[in-house]
């Protein structure tokens, strides 16, 4: 059989295109130029905030704050990559996991790692749902053995909680405590502009239940005076879009000038930008909790970023690049 001269999508890049709640916001990017070359990098003197969009750069006074958790606040869920990934190999080998041929199952994970990484921050039944249409497009698991997206989420989060509730178990018996589970200054970020009245959001794709115990297993759940908010398990209401949409109907034409987003992800990015918000990515190594991570630096630049940051550790220039008052 002759080869055809087509290239076909590969299944990780089939499944992101067809599971239409993905939407737009990895089909387009912002200044790949800059993205993909460091080089071009510009920053604000005395500091490691990258600015992306000079015509907005310390021209806004913010009012409210729209916060990411997981990557941005938090690394309470750090590695959450490293169990997704076999969850979805197994997944998409089915029976065959453990005597699949060695390029079969580099092949598969290959995908898998490729799918994770351009689905990063959007809710985890959306990934599930891409879960599914890889699961298909590989046929080794037989049709009517398939679960849907609820079904192979259960198994990812199953996994999941089992390391976070260690960590969480480790905070509780105050062997750490939540400075060991969060981006560099985080935490006073948070209370500085709490103090300052400006109005805390946060909007997450983790299931919203499992969120707000988080934020208060932390200690900072109280000054989310705006609301927590995650997932609900709807593909059709992405926590992020839903709460930008309902602040800017609160805020009106006027106030939008006011709002900002922090978030390491392209959702929030993305999202914040299309409706005239202030894009800040937090481009954070949840590792070590400071210091920048270049691929993420990238991803947050394409999905539409303002100004990257990698921690709040420049705490009292960002508040006052800001607008918010350090009385």
């Amino acid at each position: 059989m002759g080869k055809s001269t087509k290239r076909s999508a590969s299944p990780a890049q089939t499944a992101i295109r067809d599971f239409a709640p993905l939407g737009a916001e990895f089909d387009h990017a912002c200044r790949p130029e800059l993205a993909d070359d460091p080089r071009r990098a510009k920053f604000y003197e005395g500091t490691e905030f990258e600015i992306v969009d000079a015509q907005t750069f310390g021209k806004r006074r913010i009012t409210c704050a729209i916060f990411d958790h997981d990557g941005t606040i938090s690394t309470l869920r750090e590695g959450w990559e490293k169990i997704m990934e076999p969850v979805m190999v197994k997944a998409i080998l089915g029976t065959n996991y453990a005597t699949a041929d060695e390029a079969t199952y580099r092949k598969v994970v290959a995908h898998v790692r490729e799918f994770i990484e351009k689905t990063t921050g959007v809710q985890t039944l959306v990934q599930m749902g891409g879960l599914v249409n890889m699961v298909r497009d590989f046929g080794c698991v037989p049709p009517a053995e398939i679960l849907d997206a609820q079904g192979y989420k259960k198994i990812f989060n199953d996994a999941l909680m089992i390391m976070v509730r260690a960590r969480m178990e480790k905070l509780r018996r105050g062997e750490l405590d939540a400075s060991d589970f969060t981006i560099k200054n985080a935490i006073p970020f948070l209370c500085r502009l709490h103090a300052a009245g400006v109005s805390l959001v946060l909007a997450s794709g983790t299931d919203q239940e499992d969120v707000i115990a988080e934020a208060q297993a932390m200690g900072y759940a109280n000054l989310f005076t705006g609301g927590i908010y995650g997932s609900i398990g709807d593909v059709r209401h992405e926590a992020k879009r839903v709460v930008l949409d309902r602040i800017l109907h609160d805020l009106g034409p006027e106030g939008i000038a006011g709002l900002a987003t922090f978030g390491d992800g392209p959702v929030e990015m993305h999202e914040s930008r299309k409706r005239g918000g202030y894009a800040v990515g937090v481009a954070s190594d949840e590792i070590r909790r400071f210091g920048l991570n270049p691929s993420k630096r990238s991803r947050l630049i394409r999905a539409g970023a303002d100004l990257v940051i990698p921690d709040f550790s420049q705490l009292d220039k960002l508040l006052e690049l800001l607008g918010v008052s350090q009385k």
